[in-house]
Parts: structure tokens; sequence; C-alpha cells
């Protein structure tokens, strides 16, 4: 089946942590589905995870996680590399605690050196990474973001190879950032298959049962994401997503980073409700 949640705490909760977001979630709010957001740094506590992922699995609440911002595998500094590894394996094992099947982040930066070595070194990075995790019997799937500016590695075709290479790597397909990505492009019906196709195409139909994906409305100039937008105050034509979701059987999360989070979550799962 396919979730629907917000990227974050809904915004109606003026207090409180993830713990009261689970029961919200599904009495509330009609969605199955939530992101931990550590963007700002991994500051949960791992007595409080454990009790957020009791309750999420109590209230049949899916939870994906979202490492920190400030991450890149491709970094100069050794020092600044070692970082990332450590806010990725970080979030990972908070991630178990709290029952998530995946962990995302934008993996790096190309910094005007060749495509082909900074694929390399990223995929290293992931490997390694993915190593650590499975010695440690952590089940927590890494999945990379598909990132929204071309000077940010992590295209369609980058994602879904080093998934290729690695074992417990898979994509996260961000279909807001590929449409900024494009500078306006991929963002119909037929757009939204072909990238469908290419993951089953590469990966086998199994990997669209499990899938890690955002949303949201979007603005964009030349240099790709500039900044989220409400669904139906952008360009998003989430309707052709949803049908291309369904018309495939993708199966997994589908995370809403809107501003309005919750507004938009439960927009995407009425409309997907009604498309059955």
């Amino acid at each position: 089946m396919l979730r629907f949640g917000p990227a974050g705490l809904p915004a109606r909760m003026k207090k409180g942590d993830y713990r009261d977001a689970m029961p919200l979630l599904r009495s509330e709010l009609g969605l199955d589905a939530i992101e931990v957001e550590f963007v700002r740094g991994v500051r949960m506590k791992p007595d409080v995870a454990r009790e957020t992922g009791e309750l999420a699995r109590e209230h049949d609440i899916a939870v994906t996680v979202h490492a920190p911002y400030y991450i890149n595998l491709n970094a100069r500094e050794p020092d600044k590399r070692e970082r990332s590894r450590n806010h990725i394996l970080a979030s990972a094992r908070l991630g178990k605690l709290l029952g998530a099947r995946s962990v995302t982040f934008h993996a790096a930066f190309y910094l005007k050196m060749d495509r082909k070595k900074v694929y390399e070194t990223v995929r290293d990075e992931l490997k390694a990474l993915a190593e650590t995790l499975r010695a440690e019997d952590n089940p927590v799937l890494l999945k990379p973001e598909l990132t929204g500016k071309p000077t940010q590695w992590g295209d369609l075709e980058e994602i879904v190879a080093v998934s290729e290479e690695i074992e417990g790597v898979e994509p996260c397909v961000d279909f807001a950032h590929y449409h900024a990505r494009t500078a306006g492009g991929q963002n119909d019906y037929d757009h939204f298959c072909a990238t469908l196709d290419y993951i089953a195409s590469r990966l086998g139909r199994d990997a669209l049962s499990r899938m890690h994906m955002h949303v949201a409305g979007i603005d964009y100039g030349p240099k790709g994401e500039k900044k989220h937008l409400n669904l139906e105050e952008s360009d998003m034509r989430y309707v052709d997503l949803l049908r291309a979701l369904k018309d495939f059987g993708v199966s997994g999360s589908l995370i809403c980073e809107s501003p309005n989070l919750e507004e938009d979550a439960m927009l995407l799962a009425r409309t997907w409700r009604e498309l059955e």
C-alpha cells in the first residue's frame, strides 16, 4: 500500500514531539506515515526514539528519517567527510530504534569536479556506510535523494546506479526536486511513468514496492530549486503523479514537504482515494 504523511511534526501541533504526533496522524488527519526530520541535527534521545517507534507501530504509522542537510560525501576536507558519515550513521541508528524503513539525505556536491570521479567517491562512501550498518544488524536502508540543483550530486541516473551496485542502498525520488532540477521539466503523467519504469527496469519491479518519495510544490529557476511551495500554489501536477503511482502499483511512503505539511499530505491522500 502507498502511505502518506508530512515531513516533520504536523503544523497544528503547538507543543509535544513525535510521540504525540503518532495518534494525531491516524485519528485526526487520516495519515499513515511521517518523516522524522533530523535536518538541523540528530538530537533525539535513544529512549525517546524507542518510545516513538512503539507508538508508530501501535498506530500503524510508517516512519522514514531525513538525515541532516549539511552532508557532503565528496567534501575535499577529510574532517567534513567524516562528519557527513557520522551524521548518516547517527540518523540510521536512531532510525532503527524508531522502526524506520529508510533514511534519506542529500549525498554530495560536485564542487566542479569530474562527475565520474565524484560518482566513484560517493559510491565508495555509501558502500562503506552500508557495510557498517549490516555489521550492526541495522536494517534501515540508505536512500540518497534525487536533488533539486544541478550542482548537487544525485540525478535519477546516479541514485539508481549506486542502488544497483550496493546492497542496502536504494533511491529516494523527490519528484519536486526532479521538476526543479530540470528547470520545469519532468512534470506530467508520461514523465512520471518514465521515471518509475526506469527504476523498475534497472532495480526490478520489487523496488517499486518499498519506495521512499518526496513531493511538494516548488519554485525553481535556471539553477534549479529555490524553495518549496504549497501544491495548489505551484505548477506541480500531483494528480498526474498519483495516477502514475497507482498505475504502476507503487507501495511505500510519499512524504509531503510543502510548507503547509499535513494539509497537502491530506490533499494527496484524499486525491489518491478518489482515483480508486
